[in-house]
């Protein structure tokens, strides 16, 4: 069969065991020449093999350098990262391998040890966070010992010590010598503590540290040692506010002043003595007797009796060492010295011409009597001779009168409702001002902080003024109309801290109301209501310092209350 010029030449079918049949054509010739080209073979094969070899060696040391040199820049770059995050708060750090992983492949160690931050750094403000739960112990772990991120930066100004000027006038009280002309805030403050504890009498209880902690220890004992402290301790254990609250007025009831020696009449005049704790009660019964204030039995101290002389009114001197004492129906009057125990009578004034001497006034300073007579003459006497010293009058008649706290002018009240302010030292008026609505004057009083005047009228109104406008207006407008009686207002008087007013008249029972000052309200508690216990009031007066306040009423009888909110008599 003739082959084409690109037709391969065929090849003979392999035999089952993967030799070529023989044809019987030539076999010795084809196993020679076979052979040969196996041995051919098998040497260049051993040969091709020997070079490989060698090739794959070069090839594996030149990969081993690679991988080493690889390594070492490696080593490198995570020492320069690991450099780099040792000037960064371990937060941050944490922050960086947690959110952007570690572009170097950094293993657990490295990156266990980066996060604790380099060795040999303590930071002080280092916490420990919580461990959340997640998948990755390494995350775990990395969230545990995180430092607090520091400042970014620190300003030297602010740790710089300012220095303060002591030349300055508020400040040169400060200064030892003239070379501390300048000091810092430290010594300045330390400065002004000294000068506090000077001031104080050592550090104060509320300013020493150790002191608080002793009294919260205090409070947090339990309820039966707090209730032993208090049984060892006696005193007030609530204090009380030092302005006069108004509405109710805390009060109790005593024993009447004159426990132990009533009245056999009605009682014209009950007064507190001005420094010892003794009061003085006197009466138609022709007696002034002494009692001393204790709020329990008030015992008895002296009595004298002025014989067929029923007392009109009855005051002490300023000193209280005298009580002078006027009649109803005489023109004469005593002089009672409770050192001595001498009754001095004063048959008679010179110069003054009234049939009866019954309402008088004593200056605050000690140095007058003002002796109210008929058709509306004042006069003036001297306390320490008892003479007359000059006579001043007014238009109608004059039903009261009261001296200023300073004893330099006069209050006159008249019949017609005008009241006359006269200048001690020249006996002159100096103004006039009518009381509002009033048809018929009856009482007045000044506060003993010359602030208000009050005036009672025969329609029972009571219409208080400030001193300012008195002695400005011709008719002042009262801050206050107090209308709280029906019948004449016959008594006003203030308590010594201008906190209070009585008023009350003696033509009907219980008719006695006490008006808080600053708000111009009456309280309510006082009198009891539906308990008759005051009667018809003749006289009040409040003690010194306003802890007590008695009523003389027409039983005979002086009402002692205890007024809570003062502490002193």
């Amino acid at each position: 069969m003739r082959r084409g010029p690109g037709t391969p030449r065929p090849r003979p079918a392999a035999a089952a065991g993967g030799r070529r049949e023989n044809n019987g054509k030539r076999p010795a010739k084809m196993g020679k020449n076979k052979g040969k080209r196996m041995g051919k073979t098998a040497k260049t094969t051993k040969t091709v093999a020997r070079r490989s070899g060698i090739r794959v060696a070069d090839a594996a040391a030149a990969a081993e350098r690679a991988a080493a040199r690889q390594e070492a820049e490696e080593a490198a770059r995570r020492a320069h990262h690991l450099k780099e995050l040792s000037f960064t708060s371990g937060a941050e750090r944490a922050l960086e391998e947690l959110v952007f992983g570690d572009s170097l492949h950094v293993e657990e160690d490295d990156l266990l040890r980066c996060l604790a931050g380099p060795q040999g750094h303590n930071d002080p403000e280092r916490e420990t966070l919580q461990k959340d739960s997640s998948d990755s112990e390494v995350e775990n772990e990395a969230k545990g010992n995180l430092l607090t991120k520091k400042p970014a930066w620190v300003d030297e100004d602010d740790e710089a010590e300012e220095n303060v000027d002591m030349t300055h006038r508020y400040r040169k009280d400060f200064m030892k010598s003239d070379a501390e002309k300048t000091l810092t805030k430290k010594k300045l403050k330390r400065r002004l503590e000294e000068q506090f504890q000077r001031a104080m009498g050592g550090v104060p209880a509320w300013a020493n540290l150790e002191n608080r902690k002793k009294s919260k220890k205090t409070a947090s004992d339990s309820e039966s040692d707090e209730d032993d402290d208090l049984l060892r301790r006696t005193g007030n254990f609530v204090t009380n506010s030092e302005s006069l609250p108004r509405g109710i007025l805390k009060m109790g009831i005593c024993l009447p002043a004159n426990q132990e020696r009533f009245a056999n009449g009605r009682l014209a005049t009950v007064q507190f003595h001005p420094s010892a704790q003794v009061v003085m009660t006197a009466g138609h019964d022709r007696s002034v007797s002494l009692f001393q204030v204790d709020g329990i039995k008030n015992p008895k101290i002296q009595s004298i009796y002025l014989e067929s002389f029923p007392i009109y009114k009855a005051c002490f001197s300023v000193d209280g060492e005298y009580v002078i004492a006027t009649g109803t129906h005489h023109r004469m009057f005593f002089v009672y010295d409770m050192m001595s125990g001498n009754i001095i009578p004063i048959q008679k004034v010179r110069g003054v011409e009234e049939r009866f001497l019954r309402s008088f006034e004593l200056s605050p300073d000690g140095s007058f009597m003002l002796v109210t007579g008929t058709s509306g003459y004042l006069h003036l006497l001297s306390m320490k001779t008892k003479e007359l010293i000059s006579t001043m009058k007014v238009n109608g008649r004059c039903t009261a009168s009261a001296f200023t706290p300073d004893s330099s002018k006069v209050y006159s009240y008249s019949k017609e409702g005008e009241v006359f302010i006269w200048d001690v030292r020249s006996r002159k008026c100096l103004h006039k001002f009518e009381d509002e609505g009033s048809l018929e004057g009856k009482c007045i009083a000044l506060s003993k902080n010359n602030q208000y005047v009050a005036c009672g009228s025969a329609s029972g109104v009571v219409n208080l003024y400030t001193t300012d406008a008195c002695l400005k207006e011709r008719r002042p407008k009262p801050v206050k109309a107090i209308m709280n009686l029906v019948t004449s207002a016959t008594c006003v008087t203030f308590n010594p801290t201008t906190e209070i007013l009585a008023v009350a008249s003696r033509e009907a029972d219980e008719a006695v109301k006490l008006v808080h000052i600053p708000s111009y309200t009456v309280f309510s508690n006082f009198p009891v209501f539906r308990r008759k216990q005051i009667y018809l009031a003749q006289s009040m007066d409040f003690s010194p310092r306003s802890g007590y306040f008695s009523i003389a009423n027409n039983k005979g009888k002086a009402l002692l209350f205890r007024l809570k909110h003062y502490s002193d008599f």
